[in-house]
């Protein structure tokens, strides 16, 4: 087998082994109606069983990101691969709520292993500069289009068997990818000098999970002012301790002068925004099509598909596009489109139609090219002996905007559902948590009852539904206007630059490259 032949081979592999470890991160949203139920888990259970993935990965991806540059990127995906197929089987026959989040969080550890080692396996394979645009393009519409696949493949999973299929599928998968891995991926020796540090991860991730209890709790039915309290604190405090870690190690888990390259940057900020209006806008929406509109999850699933469908096709073609423009001003336009997308499903989701479809898929193919502006930002503008800490980054962005689309907008949804929700005489309170506990408290209710509280949280949960998705459609309009400011051609100078963003000149004094007018 050739070299040529065996470099599309790896791509085809690390893109399978980066589909299985996004599409988890969704594919949940179209079996939680039914795992909530069987599993009798709480509102807060429910958030925190989607949520912990993302979590655990974003918090953990830094140091995997490092500690593969130091042993090797293959060895890092080969392990990552074992501990995701453990983990899938144990979250597939997990008995209660606590025990499926407990292996999900397992699931992260084998993540968060494999996700930089994709990347910068992509970046030692390929050297020629096109192919390599090209290759990140397609890991990229993987990434965004595995995202949004997530509640189709789990919607037509349920349709026969039982949710914990929406994990063992993975099993099966592995056993094929990891002799294939073993044999073709080149294996590089790591850095042995790069220091890994484990306190680094622990604060990060322990920064993350206190901040998301914090945002989780205030969009309860009754928010405990103490929980929010501590939660920040401990939070801060946390990220206080990361910071003041990293600033005085010889080898940072992030390098916080990268941030000096605004189109490094630019990067973060677009795939962080992106992940958030994707993860958090799938979730709210198959929940309405499932609980409002009656699909049953394979019908949801299909009402979605436009989405990574069209991510799927827009990926590669904004890679190609990359060659004749910059990344900043195309991430602006493809945050435009996806912003626009997003108002058209305001306006067309009530009617279920094919306007509907249309709209999502604008917003896929927006989201799609968003990704792989940024996904090419960042990898290109990171030395190549930071390519692990940079992968790592770039996913981090993506990991954690997709926690924050489910804390954030699911929080958004359950504060504005309990505020709206006018609950019947004799009703439990517990009605106010989530739909599904007012649908589970229905159940027991005489049915002229149950049937009005059905309507009443319906209509609840439609209207918080409509404040998500305007919020949504804001955060992208904002990035978008904000990626537009930061390449305006007026910003062509280093004066410029280092006046109108003096912490740039603060980074830059640590040893960051200079920036050049052409590479705005």
């Amino acid at each position: 087998m050739n070299k040529l032949t065996n470099r599309w081979l790896v791509l085809a592999i690390v893109s399978t082994a980066l589909l299985l470890i996004v599409v988890d991160m969704t594919v949940l949203y179209t079996a939680l109606p039914r795992l909530t139920h069987d599993l009798g888990a709480t509102g807060a259970q429910k958030l925190w069983i989607v949520n912990a993935y993302a979590l655990a990965v974003a918090g953990l991806l830094p140091g995997a990101g490092t500690l593969g540059d130091r042993v090797g990127a293959k060895r890092m995906f080969l392990v990552g691969l074992v501990i995701f197929a453990v983990a899938s089987a144990a979250a597939a026959f997990a008995p209660t709520a606590a025990a499926l989040i407990a292996a999900r969080v397992l699931l992260a550890v084998g993540a968060a292993a494999m996700m930089p080692a994709t990347l910068a396996i992509i970046r030692h394979t390929f050297d020629d500069a096109d192919e390599r645009a090209l290759a990140i393009g397609i890991w990229a519409a993987v990434a965004a289009g595995g995202a949004a696949l997530g509640p189709v493949l789990g919607g037509a999973l349920l349709a026969h068997f039982w949710w914990g299929s929406v994990f063992l599928i993975n099993v099966p998968i592995v056993l094929v990818a990891w002799p294939l891995a073993a044999w073709l991926i080149e294996g590089r020796p790591g850095d042995a000098s790069r220091h890994w540090d484990a306190w680094a991860s622990l604060y990060l991730l322990g920064t993350l999970v206190a901040l998301a209890l914090a945002i989780k709790t205030a969009g309860q039915r009754a928010p405990s002012l103490g929980v929010i309290s501590l939660a920040l604190v401990v939070g801060l405090g946390c990220a206080a301790l990361f910071v003041r870690r990293q600033r005085r190690a010889a080898s940072p888990l992030i390098d916080f002068t990268l941030f000096a390259e605004r189109r490094f940057a630019g990067g973060v900020a677009a795939a962080l925004v992106a992940a958030l209006a994707l993860v958090g806008l799938e979730l709210v929406l198959a929940q309405r099509l499932q609980l409002v509109a009656g699909l049953t999850p394979l019908d949801a699933a299909l009402v979605i598909l436009p989405v990574p469908l069209a991510a799927f096709v827009a990926g590669p073609l904004a890679g190609l596009a990359l060659r004749r423009m910059a990344a900043l001003p195309l991430m602006a336009l493809a945050l435009l489109v996806a912003a626009l997308g997003t108002l058209g499903v305001a306006i067309t989701h009530a009617a279920l139609g094919w306007p509907l479809l249309v709209w999502l898929a604008v917003l896929g193919a927006g989201l799609g090219a968003v990704m792989t502006g940024a996904s090419s930002s960042i990898m290109h503008h990171a030395p190549p002996e930071r390519a692990g800490m940079a992968a790592s980054m770039e996913e981090v962005s993506y990991e954690l905007g997709g926690a924050l689309g489910v804390a954030l907008l699911g929080s958004v949804l359950g504060g504005v559902y309990a505020a709206r929700l006018a609950l019947p005489q004799g009703v439990s309170p517990t009605a106010r948590d989530s739909l599904d506990q007012a649908l589970l408290a229905a159940e027991s209710l005489p049915p002229a009852v149950a049937q009005n509280l059905i309507a009443l949280a319906q209509t609840a949960f439609d209207q918080a539904f409509n404040v998500v998705v305007w919020v949504t459609a804001a955060l992208l309009l904002l990035c978008a206007g904000a990626l537009a400011w930061v390449s305006r051609p007026s910003f062509t100078r280093h004066a410029t630059q280092t006046q109108r963003l003096p912490w740039i000149r603060l980074c830059r004094s640590t040893g960051s490259a200079p920036l050049r007018g052409r590479d705005l």
